[in-house]
C-alpha cells in the first residue's frame, strides 16, 4: 500500500457529486496529505484525473495526470477556467464514478485554468486534446457536474441504462467499458 493510502471513489447516483464544493484555503498544509491519497487512489484506479467531491471531499482541488505533458502530475487547488477556445468536439469521456462506460462529450479543446499549487502559489495550466479535456471534466466536478449532466439528453438516457447494466456486471472505477 502506498504511505499515505487510498480513498473511496464515490460512485454516482451520490447526492454528494452534485454539490458545488467550497473554496479551499490556498496553502493550507492539511492539503498536502489529501493530495497524496487523491493521487495514490487515481492511480490505483487508472484514472487521469479525479476531483474532491469524488473521494467524499466537498473541496474545490483536483489532480490530474494524463501523462502527457512534462510539468505533470497537477495538484490545483480552487482551479477556475479562464479560457475555452476551438470549436467544440464530441468525444467518449469515462469518469472514476461512473465505471464501466463511456459517454459522449462535446467540449471546446482547448482549456486555460487558473489555480493555486499546494504551496499557495498562483498557477496557470493550458493544454488541449487529453489535457484540455480532463481539466473541463475535472472542474465540473467542482460544480456538482457529472458526465450525466455534460452528455445530451438522448445520449443521458442510454449512459443511465448502460451505467445500471456495468453496476450490475460489477464494474469498478477504473473500467471504461
Amino acid at each position: 500500500m502506498a504511505p499515505f493510502g487510498t480513498l473511496k471513489i464515490v460512485l454516482s447516483p451520490d447526492p454528494g457529486l452534485r454539490q458545488v464544493c467550497e473554496p479551499c484555503t490556498p496553502g493550507d498544509k492539511s492539503l498536502h496529505k489529501l493530495a497524496k491519497k487523491m493521487f495514490n487512489t487515481m492511480y490505483k484506479n487508472s484514472g487521469c484525473g479525479l476531483a474532491g467531491p469524488q473521494v467524499g471531499v466537498e473541496k474545490r482541488i483536483v489532480v490530474i495526470d494524463c501523462g502527457i505533458e512534462k510539468e505533470e502530475p497537477y495538484c490545483l487547488v480552487n482551479p477556475e477556467i479562464v479560457a475555452l477556445e476551438g470549436d467544440p468536439v464530441t468525444d467518449l469521456e469515462g469518469c472514476l464514478s461512473l465505471p464501466g462506460i463511456s459517454v459522449p462529450i462535446k467540449r471546446q479543446p482547448f482549456a486555460r485554468v487558473k489555480y493555486f499549487d499546494l504551496d499557495g502559489n498562483e498557477c496557470f495550466v493550458e493544454g488541449d486534446g487529453l489535457l484540455g479535456r480532463c481539466l473541463q471534466h475535472e472542474l465540473d466536478h467542482l460544480d456538482g457536474i457529472t458526465l450525466l449532466e455534460s452528455c445530451s439528453p438522448i445520449d443521458r438516457i442510454k449512459a443511465m441504462k448502460e451505467y445500471q447494466e456495468a453496476l450490475a456486471r460489477g464494474a469498478r472505477p477504473g473500467d471504461t467499458e
